[in-house]
């Protein structure tokens, strides 16, 4: 299952070429994972967080330029991989143009569980292993 995310667009996204900036991307795909794991999962907690997802890695494929505009862009996001202590998340920020889908950029991101207190990274849970498996999308062959 995709997650999916309408990921508005400002003005201050935009370079002086008048398309959206490359490192505004990653400001994008954070976006997306906050509104996944924040609809998923529940509420925030206030309590301040001994542990969370640290980001190991970032790839992004720039297939066209994304201009602004006044309606958001949508994200579609998943898992296309999991490992005993990190993920991998797919995105493709798309847009349909004269009824066909067109994927602007592909982009993946690493994740680890992380301890902070301990400053270490820990294994996938069984539960966390069954919440990603539910976005699971096995890359085509």
């Amino acid at each position: 299952m995709r997650h999916v995310y309408e990921c508005p667009m400002r003005w201050a996204d935009m370079d002086v070429l008048g398309h959206v900036n490359n490192v505004t991307y990653v400001d994008y795909l954070q976006e997306a994972r906050v509104d996944m794991f924040a609809l998923h999962e529940g509420p925030p907690s206030t309590e301040p967080r001994s542990e969370g997802l640290v980001v190991a890695r970032n790839d992004i494929e720039f297939l066209r330029p994304l201009l602004l505009r006044d309606a958001p862009i949508r994200i579609e996001m998943w898992v296309s991989r999991i490992r005993a202590a990190s993920f991998t998340l797919a995105y493709e920020i798309v847009d349909v143009v004269d009824g066909e889908r067109v994927v602007f950029t592909r982009a993946w991101s690493d994740l680890t569980p992380f301890l902070f207190a301990e400053e270490r990274p820990r294994r996938i849970t069984a539960d966390e292993r069954a919440f990603l498996s539910d976005f699971l999308e096995e890359p085509a062959a």
